[in-house]
Order: structure tokens, then sequence, then C-alpha cells
């Protein structure tokens, strides 16, 4: 049964739920992953799907991502809608091939006569204490793809609709789930969705600093926020949601209001999505800044061992250091 009314789940039951709705809505809607049938996934989040839609709709896969997504792409041709499941974002690089050069290609290939209506959930980021290649941020490598959707909810309401509205698209969608906010609670509304799936939105409304973030960082943001609204700063906290494309109207007119703006991210921040967003507000909103648009993320170092992942990423410290920074220039 799927949600009908109000409730408060955290965001890893909240995807769940919208996979639930997907799939009860269109029996063309399937899902693919290692560990994701009587185990429900590494996290959980595809949890009693197979026991209530079978076997032939959740399918347990080998281990091999390659694989998996090449045979998504097969699936897709004859008119299904997989979803896959990545087990751990570092997992996805042994089946970047197929994203890059045949899934985001081959409806542009096609001249728009083959859709591909495929979804890749990626569990990523840090803050679970893990080893190397299970807390990275490789999402700037697939918005930097044509062809390619890429989101990342940050709330458990969010992630139940967009969810959704991933599977509904036409194109391929990279969902990026922020997997140290899988059991953070929220309220979730089933009867209409937030906004479209491309569509940024103001997480906190403010008049001095623009603080932008997708995913994870955007917990991080507002707990900046209150801090720094204790000491008399006022930061407006703004949720891209997506990545790819990027819904810019509501984060420049936000920046024409403050006239300063930290973009944050867990991810390294060489050629990065915060470079990409602090590139365009200097192309389109040069003349009200007040000081240089400043980022905040993670090193460009390799993920480090799980006890130094406190340094390497972005807390609400070092968004308030590069707060007092632009306020001061």
């Amino acid at each position: 049964m799927s949600l009908t009314e109000r409730t408060t789940l955290p965001l890893a039951r909240a995807i769940n739920e919208g996979l639930r709705a997907a799939m009860a809505e269109n029996d063309r809607v399937l899902l693919m992953g290692e560990d994701i049938g009587p185990l429900g996934g590494v996290f959980r989040v595809t949890d009693k799907l197979q026991a209530e839609f079978g076997s032939a709709r959740v399918l347990d896969t080998p281990l091999a991502e390659a694989g998996i997504v090449g045979s998504a792409i097969g699936l897709a041709m004859n008119g299904y809608r997989p979803v896959l499941e990545i087990q751990f974002d570092g997992f996805i690089f042994p089946a970047f091939n197929q994203i890059v050069t045949q899934l985001a290609k081959i409806t542009s290939r096609h001249d728009g006569a083959v859709s591909m209506p495929i979804v890749i959930r990626v569990p990523y980021g840090g803050h679970i204490g893990a080893v190397e290649h299970h807390q990275e941020s490789p999402e700037a490598y697939f918005a930097h793809t044509p062809g390619l959707r890429v989101v990342a909810p940050s709330t458990p309401n969010d992630a139940y609709w967009m969810i959704q509205q991933a599977i509904a698209s036409p194109d391929p969608v990279l969902f990026f789930e922020p997997k140290a906010k899988y059991w953070q609670k929220g309220e979730v509304d089933p009867s209409a969705p937030s906004a479209p799936l491309h569509t940024t939105r103001v997480a906190r409304p403010g008049t001095d600093v623009t603080v932008v973030g997708y995913g994870a960082m955007v917990t991080t943001l507002l707990q900046a926020a209150e801090v720094a609204q204790s000491e008399g700063v006022s930061l407006e906290v703004i949720d891209l949601r997506s990545v790819s494309p990027i819904d810019y109207e509501p984060l420049l007119a936000s920046v024409r209001k403050t006239g300063r703006v930290v973009v944050a991210q867990e991810a390294q921040g060489g050629a990065s999505v915060g470079g990409e967003i602090a590139a365009h507000i200097g192309e389109h909103a040069f003349y009200s800044l007040q000081a240089p648009v400043l980022r905040v993320s993670g090193y460009d170092v390799p993920f480090p061992p799980a006890k130094l992942e406190g340094i390497y990423l972005p807390d609400a410290d070092r968004v308030l250091e590069a707060v007092d920074r632009t306020m001061h220039y």
C-alpha cells in the first residue's frame, strides 16, 4: 500500500515509499541491483518491495555494475523503466563507460526516437565512517556529461517525490541519495509534489549572505544559519535539488538580494559543481556582488580513512568561517 496521508519518515523510507508508488502506478517500472531483493539493499531502501512485487520486478543482480547498466539499456529499449541501485558511490565507476558513452548518448544518436527512462540510484557522500570507495561524491562526472540528468534530494518529502519524478522522466537520471541522511526524519506529504524535479528552492530565507548546497550539505548549511542568526547574521539557504540542469533563477534572485555568496559541497573543489555555480553567478550577477563568491568543499585529495573524515568534510564551522570572510571583504 502506498502512502495516503501526511506522515513523518526517515529519508530512506521515503525513497522506499516513492519506489512503491511508482511501481504500483506502472508495471513497467522494475528495480535492479546487488542484494536489493530479500535483503532490501545495504541501507534497506528497497525493503519488502520484492515480497510485494515479485522477483521479476525486483531483481537481485550479479556484482557487475557495467552489466546492470547495460542490461537496463536493453530493457529501456523494450519499453521498461529500470531503476538501478549502485550499492555505494565509488562502485559506480565500473559502469562509467556504459553510462557516459552509451546511456547518455543513445537518445541523441537516434535523433530522439529512442528514449532512455533509466534511474540510477547512488548512495553518496561521507559522514558514515566507512572505508575507501564508500564515501565519495562523484556527481560532477555525470553533471559534466550531456544527456544525463543529476539530482540530489535533501529532505524526506523531496526524496519521496523526486524519485517518482525521476522514474517518470524520459531521460536517464542519476539520483544521488545522501546516505548520511537516510535516517533523518521529516514530514512527507503524498498529496502533491513540492516542486518540479529540476527546481531550486529557498530552504531558509535570509538577507545578509546566500549559502548554496545540495543533498546532505543542506542540513549543514541550515545548522550554520542557526548559529549565524544567534550572532546577528542572516543566511539565506539555497537547496539546488538538481545539479544538472540547475535552476539558476532562484539562486540569482537571492544573490541580487544579499550580494554575498558561499557555495558548499562535500566533493573536491577542483572542476566541480561548486565551481560551475560560482562562474555562473560571476557571469549573470556580477554587479550585485559585494564580495567574491567563496567555496567550501572537500579537499583535492582522495577521500581519507574514516578517522580523518571530520577534517576532510565541510562542517558548519567551515561554512561560518567563509561567511565571516565574505562579510569582511
